[in-house]
């Protein structure tokens, strides 16, 4: 009886490694179903000896969210009309990146060894993720890889452009918020020093907002080392607390219920799981284990375990609409449209639908609050300056009336 090691997703959607004993490959990956195990790769121990050269290679470099969504295109169309290893050699040859290259090479390399696509994905799991690879092993075993791929290339394309929105949605105000902050300071301290330091020998008594305004400015021009130290050491602090997993939950649930964020980080889960969730149906991928592998990509604490609750609740017997319905955290559209598409047996539609709407609802949204929040923004510097240049100013007029009385 040969020893093989096997890589698998439990039910809880971790990955698990390990080794088993069995007369054949076959009947390997026979006793990991029976565990209730997802099989992604089974291979003879001794070959696992092989793959740690490159495992520990420091120059080993993986593909960005661009670069696998780019790939996922290419093969999704290339697989189409032409095996899969000259797909990828093809791919391999055209890329312009050394990187790139080297991924699909190793993942070339694979196939050529007579591995499945999935299995060759594995020898690069930061550049192929776990349920992507979990997606294509189930289109290699439904004979529909060609279908698969495609599916995929839309989900990471959709994903794509959408965090494409956020970073924009959070970009624009962040540099004019900068920008206005900069301006201000070295007002305060290269200019209002400079000009304010002319009224000291009036041997009158300055106005408050002048007083103010200048006490505000030695402050900056002499103590702003201790108010950077002061903000990296709060930052610091911060950090090191939100490793506490107690903390962090308290965290992240705070943010949920911020009335504008909070709403917005609910739909932008919602449609992403959505999204995948419905990929994942129509391509025929358990669903128990589509949602406990898109539960590990949910950096919010409070939305990641009310994914694993709907893991669990589905495991017990439950519907996915109910289960949400009770997790108290997803719109109810997403709701609604999950309980329709289960009774009328179309639930990859609807969670597409529900998705399409999410997502233009969070366009629609990010629109009117950019339109708004650039004038504010302006307005508030503005506000700001005009201050400044009223405490300038008050002293002169202050010099004036003395001067004509």
């Amino acid at each position: 009886m040969a020893e093989f090691a096997y890589l698998a997703i439990a039910p809880s959607g971790k990955e698990q490694h390990g080794r088993i004993a069995a007369d054949t490959i076959e009947a390997a990956k026979a006793e990991l179903d029976r565990r209730k195990l997802f099989v992604m790769r089974v291979k003879p121990a001794e070959a696992r000896a092989s793959t740690v050269p490159s495992l520990l290679s420091f120059d080993r470099k993986t593909l960005s969210g661009k670069e696998l969504t780019l790939f996922t295109r290419q093969a999704a169309t290339l697989i189409q009309v032409s095996p899969i290893e000259e797909a990828l050699r093809t791919i391999a040859r055209q890329s312009e990146k050394p990187h790139v290259r080297k991924v699909i090479d190793r993942v070339h390399a694979g196939i050529v060894e007579g591995r499945r696509l999935a299995e060759a994905m594995g020898s690069a799991p930061k550049s192929f993720p776990l349920l992507y690879r979990a997606m294509v092993s189930a289109g290699e075993r439904s004979g529909s890889l060609p279908l698969i791929m495609e599916r995929l290339a839309d989900l990471l394309e959709r994903q794509a452009e959408m965090r494409g929105k956020v970073i924009t949605a959070i970009a624009y105000p962040l540099i004019l918020a900068v920008f206005a902050i900069v301006v201000v300071a070295a007002l305060m301290v290269f200019v209002v020093p400079k000009v304010v330091e002319q009224f000291d020998t009036m041997g009158q008594t300055l106005p408050l907002l002048t007083r103010v305004v200048m006490g505000l400015s030695t402050f900056l021009a002499h103590w702003w080392w201790a108010l950077l130290l002061g903000l990296g050491l709060l930052a610091a602090i911060a950090w090191r607390a939100l490793r506490h997993e107690p903390i962090r939950y308290a965290a992240d649930r705070a943010v949920l219920r911020t009335p504008v964020i909070g709403r917005l980080l609910r739909d932008l889960h919602a449609a992403r799981m959505a999204r995948t969730l419905a990929t994942m149906v129509a391509s025929r991928l358990p669903l128990m284990e589509g949602l406990a592998l898109t539960a590990q990509t949910v950096h919010n604490r409070v939305l990641r375990r009310a994914s694993d609750e709907i893991v669990e609740a589905i495991r017990g017997g439950g519907s996915l609409s109910a289960a949400l319905r009770r997790a108290g955290v997803f719109p109810p559209l997403l709701v609604y449209l999950a309980a329709s598409g289960e009774s009328a047996g179309q639930l990859d539609t609807m969670l597409a639908r529900a998705a399409d709407y999410l997502e233009r609802e969070f366009d629609a949204f990010t629109s009117v609050a950019l339109s708004m929040l650039e004038p504010a923004i302006i307005i508030a510097m503005g506000a700001i300056v005009a201050v400044i240049v009223l405490s300038i100013l008050l002293p002169i007029l202050q010099l004036q009336s003395l001067t004509g009385a």
